[in-house]
């Protein structure tokens, strides 16, 4: 593999001072100079995080283990370090810190709400029935035969209203949003209403009268635990069912490279609709590659840096700050401007060979790469399905787990793979970690040479790769709309993340007007036509 050098200020600096001990050089001079010069050019190593020796080397395995030709990991970096943080940084980050705060302590806030709301609902039936017998257990009359059936009732009711309200409201969050889910809250909020209004009737017409009927009471209960199973069944249409039927056709862009999903979404609002298009970006778009970007920019800062600005009538004096040589300045300025856009269009109508001819190279090298992948690959694999069968051989402390022979086998493909992925812009996706781990994970399912090789192969979803290359800490919605507002015709909104956007366009599933055309059976009649000129 292509080795890299990456070296230190304190090594570079050492290395020249026993160079200057190994010759005598000792002056002061010389020495305040050296002193001057590693305090004004610093360099800063930065390290990739260390990987995992293979098994059996336990002469590494207390120590960092550097690779410099795996994926070019290693970055030397001279001047301002990578990690410095300016004002504006660390202001950032503390209010990242404070939002998190306030997310984590919204959450626990709205969960609080819910249990002591779910607690009201399903103690205030057993109140009522618990109640009489507690204040004025004289007085009341005994409970029949039907009185003891409607506690029955009651009991499983009860028991089937909390295992639904758990199904429906009780389930982990997918997401936090920006803003309270309108119908969520109006469903708490009737619930809250109308426990309270039977609590005030129960109070005026039970407690104040001290009611004997007690068969009564355990009706008033029942007709509350029938409408607590109504409202449940009311949140399960505003919920689940009214978002079902298809009603808009959204398009997703992605702003860098322009890649472009479409799905078909119900009557959502605005953060619901951003949060479903979320859970499927996920899915089904690729995982974002900047490193493909930079192709087209670097052609063209190439094609800029490339032209050169003489003015052949001499520089302008220095003028003040106001007056006629500062206006010619800019009308040089400006002619100077002219001049490298008319250059660069006349260079850009030559620009499409050198851009053919570049795919044309890229795609040839991408061919052959690959074609060394393959081989590299199934004779990897050629191997340590030969290995297995000797193994069965063997005593069985001999036999190799599925992890160690990947690490057998690995460096047999490890160079084809690395030149691949560095050809294909896909480096940076995948560490030697992971690529030993799906080795393991095919070698113990049994697959195949080319199943090992699709995920590099053909780049697939964003869950396809670990967590940390794609997951973003905090997606911002922005609309003009306000975001708990429903989906209109033409609505336009953005999700932005620290690298790109997505451009979502909302577009309303137009209304399809369908007509029935009658068809007789007996009305398919043909007649053969035949010509002088067909042969028989």
């Amino acid at each position: 593999m292509d080795t890299e050098s990456t070296y230190s200020g304190y090594s570079y600096y050492s290395g020249r001072s026993r160079g200057s001990h190994r010759h005598g050089e000792r002056s002061r001079d010389r020495h305040k100079s050296r002193s001057k010069d590693s305090r004004s050019e610093k360099s800063v190593t930065i390290n990739a995080p260390p990987v995992e020796p293979l098994l059996g080397d336990s002469s590494v395995r207390g120590e960092e283990v550097q690779d410099d030709n795996w994926g070019e990991t290693t970055t030397a970096v001279t001047g301002t370090s990578e990690h410095s943080l300016s004002q504006e940084d660390i202001v950032r980050i503390t209010k990242d810190l404070e939002d998190s705060v306030g997310l984590d302590c919204r959450r626990y806030f709205t969960l609080t709400l819910a249990v002591v709301l779910g607690l009201l609902v399903f103690l205030t039936p057993l109140a009522f029935l618990v109640l009489p017998h507690l204040l004025w257990p004289e007085k009341l009359q005994t409970c029949g035969t039907a009185c003891e059936g409607l506690f029955i009732s009651v009991a499983f009711k009860l028991l089937i209203l909390l295992l639904a309200v758990w199904a429906l409201f009780f389930r982990p969050p997918r997401a936090g949003l920006p803003r309270v889910f309108v119908f969520r809250a109006l469903l708490a909020v009737l619930v809250l209403l109308f426990v309270v209004s039977y609590w005030l009737f129960y109070g005026v017409r039970i407690l104040d009268s001290q009611d004997e009927n007690y068969q009564g009471i355990v009706q008033y209960a029942v007709s509350l635990v029938d409408a607590l199973l109504f409202i449940h069944y009311l949140a399960i249409v505003l919920l689940e069912l009214r978002q079902l039927q298809p009603c808009f056709s959204v398009c997703v862009a992605r702003s860098t490279d322009g890649e472009t999903r479409h799905y078909n979404l119900g009557q959502l609002s605005i953060q619901r609709a951003a949060l479903a298009i979320l859970e499927n970006y996920y899915r089904d778009f690729p995982v974002h590659n900047p490193a493909l970007l930079t192709a087209s920019k670097s052609r063209a800062a190439k094609h800029l840096a490339g032209l050169k600005v003489y003015n052949v009538d001499g520089e302008f004096p220095a003028a003040p700050a106001e007056g006629p040589g500062n206006n010619a300045t800019a009308g040089l300025a400006h002619s100077q401007s002219r001049a490298m856009i008319a250059a660069a269009a006349r260079r850009r109508d030559t620009s499409h060979n050198e851009l053919y001819y570049e795919e044309a190279e890229h795609e040839r090298r991408v061919r052959k790469r690959k074609a060394r992948l393959v081989v590299a690959v199934e004779e990897a694999f050629t191997h340590i399905k030969r290995m297995q069968e000797e193994e069965q051989k063997k005593a069985p402390g001999d036999v190799m787990d599925p992890r160690e022979a990947a690490q057998a086998i690995f460096p047999s493909m490890a160079r084809a793979l690395q030149k691949y992925l560095r050809t294909t812009k896909q480096q940076h996706c995948h560490s030697m970690e992971s690529i030993q781990q799906h080795l393991a994970f095919c070698i113990t399912n049994n697959m195949t040479p080319k199943a090992f090789l699709e995920s590099y192969l053909n780049p697939g979803p964003t869950l396809q790769y670990s967590r940390d290359r794609w997951l973003a800490r905090q997606w911002t919605l922005i609309s003009e709309a306000s975001v708990t507002s429903g989906l209109k015709d033409g609505a336009v909104f953005l999700l932005k993340c620290i690298d790109f956007s997505l451009v979502v366009t909302a577009k309303k599933i137009p209304y399809i007007q369908m007509s029935e055309e009658y068809i007789d059976p007996k009305s398919h009649k043909f007649v053969l036509r035949l010509q002088s000129e067909t042969s028989v």
